[in-house]
């Protein structure tokens, strides 16, 4: 029996038609406002970082030079290929890795941030992948968010729920109907600044709820 490739992400977590879809329509959102989040996102970060669902590396280079290393994990192939072209010109090392937010490879207690940007509406189980962050996070260590969630308007979160199981299966598995930030505050965390605004993702597209803050792994489990 031959042994998995481990520069491989899991098989189910391949959605390559998504994923260049993704990484095209990523740099348009950066150019409309997407890139002053994703600098507000990691404004004071330091040391050691685990960057879960890193997608194509957007956030590398905006990383400030108080961090000193970034791990930074992505179970999509193609996603991890672009992360990794951008990992080789970030302005800290960075290197970029196969896996899920569910099973971090990183050590208890080693990290003094976890960013999760784009990727929580994603994962299998919230509740698990924010049980993970708080692992390898050290007690006070921060975990930067950026997210889109579900509306606070009746109706159209009526309509996120209507539309999220044939969304779950086109858009390699995004839940829009999450309700992240009440997730994060379940899993432990201390929330210390958070801001929830909407944002157009594509032109001609309504601007859908996102929220953007930082949170801290207190130091008792």
């Amino acid at each position: 029996m031959t042994d998995p490739d481990p520069d491989r992400g899991p098989a189910d977590l391949q959605h390559p038609r998504f994923a260049r879809a993704y990484a095209r329509a990523v740099e348009g959102m950066n150019i409309r406002g997407a890139t002053e989040h994703r600098r507000a996102l990691l404004h004071g970060l330091n040391g050691r970082v685990v960057e879960i669902g890193a997608g194509d590396g957007s956030n590398f280079s905006h990383y400030p030079a108080m961090v000193t290393e970034v791990l930074a994990v992505e179970p999509d192939d193609h996603l991890r290929s672009l992360a990794r072209s951008r990992a080789s010109s970030a302005p800290v090392p960075v290197r970029v890795v196969a896996g899920t937010a569910e099973e971090i490879p990183a050590a208890d207690g080693s990290a003094d941030a976890v960013v999760a940007s784009l990727v929580l509406c994603s994962v299998s189980d919230q509740s698990v992948a924010l049980a993970e962050a708080r692992r390898v996070l050290r007690p006070g260590g921060v975990l930067a968010f950026y997210e889109h969630v579900r509306s606070d308007r009746t109706v159209l979160a009526a309509l996120e729920d209507l539309l999220t199981p044939l969304w779950h299966r086109a858009a390699g598995g995004c839940h829009p109907n999450r309700d992240t930030l009440e997730s994060i505050v379940a899993a432990g965390f201390e929330v210390r600044d958070t801001k929830r605004f909407g944002f157009s993702v594509q032109p001609l597209v309504p601007p859908v709820a996102h929220i953007l803050g930082h949170a801290v792994s207190p130091a008792s489990s």
